[in-house]
């Protein structure tokens, strides 16, 4: 980049954040953060009281409700903004309006999109700056999802981050990290979003972050999951509103923007950029299974905090005037998204996939970087990567964001749970998937089970569960008793995805998976070490091959050899008193429509 061309990029940046000084006359609407020039950013209780004025300044445009209790006892806020006093779902959707969710301070440390929204809300009620900008559609704004994570403030929660002075903590009070519990649901916070979530289910969702990592010239990244994840209606609303339409936009407002910067290489970036791996576990991976679109926005921490509040004020100013420019096109994606979804389970040939693979072939990339030295450490014994920000440099390389489907399963028409299995029933409730409970003993039920064997675990807990990593799987034809209390999970529905992703065994974010589940595996009953020998001994009289399968282990494996109670316990695991447990039957059932059907008129 020349130095004119550097000169121009600065002065840019500039009039996009002196554009939005207040003037004198607006003194009174000032925002805290406005307030201390960026240096800080206000308390929770300072952000309510904020909006509680507008709401008494703008009563027919902003309404403040609460939406959930943290585990600290504070109250979750949201805020519904509309021009024309549309304050509920009932009356959006009368209206044809399509509900925006925008959400900040999920990870409160990267606190951003609470002062943009405190801005950008002034502006539309009080100030009347944009008087259209909510006509067509609703916005509902959580200023601040973790709550007791914002009020655990310190300077030094984030190491690599150009303010504000003091900021909130990564995790909640109970240690969990809410952007990691969107689909097992553990957290009370996530909880109340989900039922957030269903009230109004929102047609687009806006989760604002701040990065960590590399050193570049955007002020902003975002990220859009891959359209093998999505329907092709919302995949092609998404391109055009957000890749089309609104990043031009914002760039010409004098903002930098990159897709997602995930480097194969921290030490090099020059190796190339790769997909981060987002799944239902994260927000627009969660909005993805719900057929919404959905936009990770990333401020670059390096960039000063005024800054990354602005570059998120004028990205927002921009969607939004798109979708309130264009609201008809957003409902008819999602629509069709949902009825999409609902007439699959009428395929038997359809299927899903599950997981993602890279795509082998990867697309040019212009990273709008900066020039950097790497040098060996004598502390690390690795290679220290360190930018120069007074030399901007473009470097050419791969971008491997590209995904394509690799393990893929065909949808039964229903799953069963029994009644014993509580909780992956009150996993269902909390996601609200619809289900059918039976009221009566129901007696040979034909289904298919699964059988899982040689379960591997992670060697240390993630977010608050040991985590089943891998297993191999035999699918049978079963013939089953179901219990008063069962349900039945019809696959007919708008949330057949998130169904599918609790409760298929191979789904990387299942409950089985995130160890709920990990109780099957356990053998209940055991055998004395005596009287194993005496099995063992009996079992290889009987049976010749089994023996020689013994010996040639103990040849193959020598841990195996040198372990007496292994040893043994090959012969248990082989005996009916080991099978008869069940081990590893997993107690999710499948059903075919046939199946289904005959079920329905028992």
């Amino acid at each position: 980049m020349t130095r004119r061309r550097v000169f121009l990029s600065i002065l840019l940046g500039v009039f996009a954040v002196t554009a939005h000084a207040a003037s004198p006359q607006d003194n009174d609407w000032i925002t805290p953060a406005e307030t201390s020039h960026f240096h800080t950013t206000p308390s929770y209780e300072q952000t309510l009281a904020y909006l509680e004025r507008l709401q008494q300044a703008a009563p027919g445009k902003i309404k403040l409700e609460s939406f959930g209790i943290s585990p600290q006892g504070r109250p979750m806020t949201v805020v519904i903004a509309s021009s024309d006093g549309t304050f509920s779902p009932d009356a959006a959707r009368a209206a044809h309006k399509p509900i925006v969710l925008v959400q900040a301070g999920i990870h409160p440390g990267e606190i951003e999109g609470k002062d943009a929204g405190l801005m950008l809300l002034r502006d539309i009620t009080v100030k009347n700056k944009y008087p259209h900008l909510l006509d067509h559609l609703v916005l509902v704004y959580i200023p601040v999802f973790s709550v007791d994570g914002h009020e655990n403030s310190s300077p030094y929660n984030r190491i690599n981050q150009n303010g504000p002075d003091s900021m909130g903590f990564r995790g909640q009070s109970q240690y969990l990290n809410l952007n990691r519990d969107y689909i097992k649901a553990d957290a009370p916070e996530m909880l109340a979003w989900l039922k957030l979530w269903q009230t109004w289910l929102p047609d687009f969702l806006v989760d604002v972050h701040t990065t960590d990592g590399a050193d570049y010239q955007y002020d902003l990244t975002w990220y859009t999951e891959d359209p093998h994840k999505l329907d092709p209606a919302i995949a092609a609303w998404q391109n055009k509103t957000v890749v089309d339409e609104a990043m031009p936009a914002y760039e010409k407002l004098g903002h930098l923007a990159s897709i997602y910067l995930e480097f194969k290489d921290g030490r090099d970036p020059r190796k190339g950029i790769e997909n981060f791996g987002s799944g239902p576990r994260f927000s627009t991976g969660y909005a993805a299974l719900q057929n919404r679109p959905a936009l990770l926005l990333e401020t670059h921490m390096l960039k000063p905090y005024e800054v990354r509040v602005h570059a998120i004020y004028d990205l927002l100013h921009v969607l939004l005037d798109d979708i309130n420019h264009d609201p008809a096109a957003l409902l008819a994606a999602t629509a069709k998204a949902d009825a999409d979804t609902i007439a699959r389970a009428e395929d038997a040939n359809a299927t899903l996939p599950l997981t993602f693979k890279s795509d082998p072939t990867p697309t040019p990339f212009e990273l709008k970087g900066y020039a950097f030295t790497q040098t060996h450490s004598d502390i690390s014994n690795d290679i220290w990567i360190q930018y120069d920000p007074t030399k901007p440099q473009t470097y050419r390389i791969d971008n491997w964001n590209g995904l394509l489907p690799d393990l893929s399963i065909t949808p039964p028409a229903a799953y069963v749970v029994p009644a014993e299995w509580t909780t992956i029933i009150d996993k269902l409730n909390a996601h609200g998937i619809a289900y059918r409970r039976i009221g009566h003993t129901m007696k040979k039920v034909d289904a298919e089970s699964c059988q899982l064997d040689h379960p591997v675990w992670a060697s240390e807990p993630f977010e608050g569960h040991l985590m089943l990593r891998s297993f191999t799987l035999r699918i049978e034809p079963t013939e089953v008793n179901l219990p008063p209390g069962s349900v039945i999970v019809p696959m007919n529905q708008r949330a057949a995805n998130v169904a599918i992703e609790l409760l298929e065994p191979q789904a990387p974010d299942s409950l089985l998976h995130w160890g709920y589940l990990n109780a099957i595996f356990e053998a209940k009953e055991y055998g004395e070490p005596r009287v194993l020998e005496k099995l063992a001994r009996d079992m290889m009289a009987r049976d010749p091959q089994l023996k020689a399968e013994f010996e040639q282990k103990l040849h193959d494996d020598p841990a195996f050899a040198a372990d007496s109670r292994a040893r043994l316990e090959f012969f248990f695991e082989r005996s009916p008193w080991y099978t008869v447990q069940s081990v590893g039957h997993y107690p999710v059932l499948r059903l075919n429509a046939a199946q289904l059907a005959i079920l329905g008129t028992k």
